[in-house]
């Protein structure tokens, strides 16, 4: 099949969850919000690719960052409406990795 045949909404979102940790980052978060420390401490990543990643996925609308106005300043990163979206899929992916892998 070539490239122009293919589904531009199906490339782009291979594409984002494809990204090494992204689908590894949602998984996490679909436990609910966490800190950054948390999700980095959950996984063997970098905290500056993890930062990477989270921008990515705030700035598609899968991720939202919140900031309390506490001391120390408290930021929970937790899946949005469209993140959330993605938990059967992850969940079905989960599913064929455990029989198949």
């Amino acid at each position: 099949m070539t490239e122009n045949m293919l589904c531009p909404r199906l490339a782009k979102a291979m594409d984002l969850i494809g990204k090494r940790w992204t689908g590894l980052i949602l998984y996490q978060l679909l436990e609910g919000p966490q800190r950054f420390n948390a999700i980095e401490s959950a996984l063997p990543v970098s905290g500056r690719l993890l930062s990477e990643r989270l921008k990515e996925l705030e700035k598609e609308g899968l991720v939202e960052r919140n900031v309390y106005s506490e001391v120390p300043v408290r930021v929970e990163y937790s899946l949005t409406e469209k993140g959330q979206s993605l938990e059967e899929a992850i969940r079905h992916i989960e599913s064929w990795a455990t029989n198949w892998l």
